[in-house]
């Protein structure tokens, strides 16, 4: 299993939750280990002290051994890859790929099929890959989730079909704090021009706007979007981390 979490000016940000899923994608695949959660906020903790940077991305690894005892618990910063800032005016592309990860609230190791997705995205230039499943429905990036707007209501794909993003969470946190409906159910790609547009969320890319999904084009984000997208920073800066 893995986790990302942002750090800045030495804060972790949404330990908590993020911890939280580390232990629940064990949980879901069975994969045992000694590691209670207060032991590795104090790991994290730790390594953030001796790290001199104050901004970078911090990636947990649990990896399971024959024995719970064994089990192994990597901690290392890594330098963040961030969207250019024009993109958050402007939107993405994005392209479609066939495919339904096994124990999708999982944050597994298993990468393989969304990694040649990926690659695929890269070689179209395009900022991820959406996944599709058999009845031509939406389900989340490679390493994003996927939400639709129109008007003043979200609508993404149901959580059990899903990785529950941190950030997707929050999100629909922030949302229902300021008078946005959520409302959780298929998207399909056939559908796509009901709506007022499309986003994608995760720890490092926030809220990004989609301009283009394959060849269709999607537009610029609509002001109930770009007003959300304010909502969300300002939570950021405000929450100092926590929540």
């Amino acid at each position: 299993m893995y986790e990302s979490i942002r750090i800045a000016k030495a804060v972790p940000y949404f330990i908590d939750l993020h911890v939280e899923r580390l232990q629940k994608s064990a949980d879901i695949i069975g994969l045992e280990h000694t590691w209670d959660s207060a032991q590795i906020k104090t790991s994290i903790e730790e390594l953030i002290e001796s790290v001199e940077e104050e901004t970078y991305n911090l990636k947990m690894l649990l990896i399971g051994e024959r024995s719970p005892e064994n089990a192994q618990l990597i901690i290392l910063p890594l330098a963040p890859r961030f969207p250019e800032k024009k993109w958050y005016k402007t939107g993405v592309k994005v392209i479609t790929q066939n495919h339904e990860r096994p124990f999708p609230n999982a944050k597994s190791l298993n990468m393989l099929p969304s990694y040649i997705a990926y690659r695929e995205a890269k070689k179209s230039d395009a900022y991820d890959a959406l996944l599709i499943d058999r009845e031509g429905n939406l389900l989340e990036g490679t390493r994003t989730n996927l939400f639709a707007i129109k008007d003043r209501t979200l609508i993404t794909p149901p959580t059990d079909r899903v990785l529950e993003g941190v950030t997707r969470k929050l999100v629909m946190h922030v949302a229902n704090e300021n008078k946005y409906t959520i409302e959780e159910h298929d998207i399909s790609l056939s559908d796509l021009d009901q709506f007022d547009g499309l986003f994608i969320t995760s720890t490092s890319s926030k809220i990004l706007p989609i301009r283009q999904v394959d060849k269709q084009e999607i537009g610029k984000p609509c002001d109930a979007l770009k007003e959300l997208m304010d909502l969300f920073r300002n939570f950021l800066e405000e929450s100092n981390g926590t929540f």
